[in-house]
C-alpha cells in the first residue's frame, strides 16, 4: 500500500514538473496538441498540459545573419564571384507570422537552403543582364534589386530582409589583369593630357610674358625717343639762341661772324676725338672741306631762323 502511494505521489510530482517550462528572452515557443497547433508561448515561466501538449519549436525573433559565396556570369560571359552577408529576422510576433515560421519548413536547414538559393538566383539573374565592366559600379543597384525581389518571398515565409551587403566582388585572374592594364593605360593617358595642358599653359604664359616685355620695352623706347627728341629740340633752341646772341655781339664789335662757325667746326672735331670710343670717322680736313662744311652750317642756321620768323 505504501509503495502504491509513493508511486502515485511520484507520478503526480513528475506530471507537475512536466507542466512547467520556461521560454528564454528573444524566443517564442510554439505549442501543439497531439501534433496540431495550439498556441504561442512568450518568454517567461509557462504551464502546459504534460504529455498532451508538446513544444513543437522555439522560434528566435532576434536578428540572424548568414554568409554566402557564389558565382554568376555576365552578359559578356565573364565569371563574377560574390561574397555577401544577409541579415534577416522574423517579421513580427503576430500569431499568423509565428505559425508561418514554425510550419513552412521542416527544419532550419531547409529554410537556409531555400533562402540562399533564392538570393543567388536573384543576383545571377541581375548579373546576367549586365556587362563585366559595369558590375563594380552597380553594387548599390544590385542590392536594391535583390531586396525588392526577395522581400515579398520572405514575407510569405514569415521573415523580413533587414540588409544585404555585397562584401566582395572578384573576377577571373585574366579579367583582373586586363582591367589593371586598362586602368594603367587610362592613368597614363590622363597624365599625358595633364602634362600637355601644363606645357601649353607654361608656353602660353611665357609668350604672354614675352609679349608684355616687348610691349613695355617698346613703350619705354617710345618715351625715350620722345625725350631724346625733346632734348635735341631744346639743345638746338639753346644753340640757336646762344649763336644768335654771339653773332649780335660780334656784329656790334665789328667782328667777322665766321669766327663762330670756325669755333663750331673745331669743337665738333674735338668732340669726335673725345667721345668716338675708338670708332673711325673720316673728315675732310682741307680748307675747301672746312669751307664746304661751314657753308652747310650757315644754310642750316638760315633755315632755322626763317622758320622761327
Amino acid at each position: 500500500m505504501n509503495i502504491a502511494v509513493l508511486i502515485f505521489i511520484g507520478v503526480i510530482v513528475l506530471l507537475i514538473s512536466l507542466s512547467f517550462y520556461t521560454v528564454t528572452q528573444g524566443t517564442i515557443a510554439v505549442i501543439t496538441l497531439f501534433g496540431k497547433y495550439r498556441r504561442n508561448a512568450h518568454p517567461g515561466l509557462r504551464i502546459r498540459i504534460p504529455i498532451i501538449e508538446q513544444i513543437h519549436k522555439r522560434i528566435s525573433i532576434q536578428n540572424q545573419s548568414i554568409e554566402m559565396e557564389f558565382q554568376a556570369v555576365t552578359v559578356d560571359q565573364a565569371n563574377v564571384y560574390f561574397k555577401s552577408m544577409l541579415l534577416y529576422s522574423v517579421m513580427n510576433e503576430d500569431e499568423e507570422t509565428i505559425k508561418k515560421v514554425a510550419f513552412k519548413f521542416i527544419s532550419n536547414k531547409d529554410l537556409m537552403q531555400a533562402l540562399i538559393r533564392t538570393i543567388e538566383g536573384s543576383i545571377r539573374s541581375y548579373v546576367a543582364s549586365q556587362k563585366q565592366s559595369e558590375i563594380l559600379g552597380l553594387r548599390h543597384e544590385l542590392v536594391e534589386n535583390v531586396k525588392e525581389q526577395i522581400d515579398h518571398t520572405l514575407e510569405e515565409w514569415g521573415y523580413h530582409l533587414l540588409d544585404l551587403q555585397i562584401n566582395d566582388i572578384t573576377f577571373d585572374s585574366a579579367i583582373i589583369e586586363s582591367m589593371s592594364r586598362v586602368v594603367a593605360s587610362n592613368n597614363l593617358k590622363a597624365a599625358a593630357e595633364n602634362e600637355g595642358q601644363a606645357l601649353l599653359i607654361t608656353k602660353t604664359k611665357a609668350a604672354e610674358a614675352e609679349g608684355n616685355a616687348i610691349k613695355i620695352a617698346a613703350q619705354a623706347e617710345k618715351e625715350a625717343a620722345m625725350l631724346r627728341g625733346q632734348g635735341v629740340a631744346l639743345f638746338r633752341q639753346e644753340v640757336a639762341k646762344g649763336m644768335s646772341e654771339a653773332a649780335a655781339e660780334m656784329k656790334q664789335a665789328n667782328l667777322d661772324t665766321n669766327v663762330i662757325l670756325f669755333s663750331m667746326w673745331t669743337e665738333a672735331i674735338k668732340n669726335f676725338a673725345e667721345y668716338g670710343k675708338g670708332n673711325t670717322i673720316f673728315l675732310d680736313g682741307s680748307a675747301e672741306g672746312m669751307q664746304k662744311t661751314l657753308r652747310q652750317i650757315q644754310a642750316m642756321m638760315s633755315e632755322d631762323m626763317q622758320q622761327k620768323k
